[in-house]
């Protein structure tokens, strides 16, 4: 998955602050860039004795926000969950020096396993299917169930007020994309579909969740899963930009979106996203439903979302329609660092309409029990 380097760094200057700080990694070293990383330039660096490692880095220029690219976070977390039995690669170093490549990082370990980006997980047996479901499904419970105090990230967000604090970041991330122009064609990126109505149901307390703080990953789902190479077990979990102490629930409906836009119609801008075995009319050996790994979270994590579960997916959704618009920005201004960011950032609109889409049958269901809004 790592090829041709698409964002320079210095490679010189790389390798002076490896022989100083980091001993674990044998000079010299060779780089290369992976495909995967839409938010932060990722690397992977092999040493001289055929060792491997990833280097995660801020994108370069100035940035559209102050709290997004949080490689430090990532950094922090991993290296906390290391004394843990949640499975993240070993973290070596974290710079925060902009004169070594340009801007901040992190070095980690690189983990030999199977990524998949289709979420259908195809390619495997059945009953290996349904237990790399079951086990991511099962590290997100475990991760959950973590005190954050316990492994040293007691300040690492706060306990209450979560989706409020999400809404107003996001908010002021999604006002300052949608003015991000085109370098070329001098055109605005503009603003999500329906944002105003969607964020005001949103912040309505009335509709949200009551308040549960855990650690959460914050992009929780099966591409940012490492699994083993040979067994149907996750090894590593990848891409912590995003973590904080917050709603679990932010996790479980964002791990579960597959599901969630099956509904799509056929050939819709969404349902190609998401492969055609979590159509519920299809039945894929070994894949469970929805019901069965909410019932599998529930288990372990100790507490039933079923009941918030609507909701949930209005605010997953709408969530991604503005990474879905700050990938477009990053377009726009020439700033991404995947090959595919104009086509993924074109799914801003999808996205935003669809999360309207899930408000209004929230709306729908709630009048019918009779819910005042």
């Amino acid at each position: 998955m790592a090829g041709a380097v698409r964002q320079p760094i210095d490679i010189a200057s790389l390798s002076s602050y490896l022989g100083k700080n980091v001993h674990e990694i044998q000079l010299p070293i060779s780089v290369k860039q992976f495909g995967y990383g839409q938010s932060n330039p990722t690397y992977q660096l092999t040493a001289a004795d055929g060792g491997k490692y990833v280097l995660r880095k801020k994108p370069p220029g100035k940035l559209l926000s102050r709290t997004a690219h949080r490689v430090d976070r990532e950094y922090a977390i991993i290296h906390a969950l290391e004394k843990t039995d949640i499975p993240v690669p070993k973290a070596y170093c974290q710079c925060d020096d902009p004169a070594v490549i340009g801007t901040e990082f992190y070095i980690m370990e690189f983990l030999d396993g199977r990524i998949f980006e289709d979420p259908s997980i195809p390619s495997v047996s059945a009953k290996d299917r349904n237990e790399m479901w079951h086990d991511a499904i099962r590290t997100l419970a475990k991760l959950h169930r973590i005190d954050p105090s316990s492994v040293g990230l007691a300040s690492f967000g706060k306990p209450t007020g979560f989706y409020n604090r999400q809404i107003k970041t996001f908010s002021t991330i999604s006002s300052s994309q949608a003015q991000a122009v085109d370098v070329e064609s001098k055109v605005p990126v503009g603003q999500i579909p329906h944002y105003e109505a969607t964020v005001a149901f949103l912040r309505d307390p009335k509709t949200q969740p009551k308040d549960r703080g855990t650690l959460i990953h914050g992009d929780y789902k099966i591409d940012n899963l490492v699994y083993h190479k040979t067994e149907p077990r996750v090894i590593g979990i990848l891409d912590w930009e995003m973590s904080t102490i917050g709603h679990p629930l932010s996790d479980l409906s964002n791990l579960l979106t597959p599901y969630c836009f099956a509904v799509n119609p056929p050939n819709s801008a969404l349902s190609r996203r998401t492969s055609p075995a979590f159509i519920p009319s299809t039945q894929t050996p070994g894949l469970p439903t929805r019901s069965q790994c909410v019932n599998w979270y529930r288990e372990v994590a100790g507490w039933d979302p079923a009941p918030e579960m609507d909701w949930g997916d209005a605010f997953a959704t709408f969530r991604n329609s503005v990474i879905m618009q700050g990938i477009a920005a990053r377009y726009a201004l020439r700033q991404a660092s995947s090959a595919q960011a104009n086509e993924i950032g074109g799914l801003m609109g999808p996205y935003g309409e669809f999360s309207w889409g899930l408000i209004e049958r929230w709306k729908e269901k709630a009048a019918r029990k009779g819910a005042k809004l």
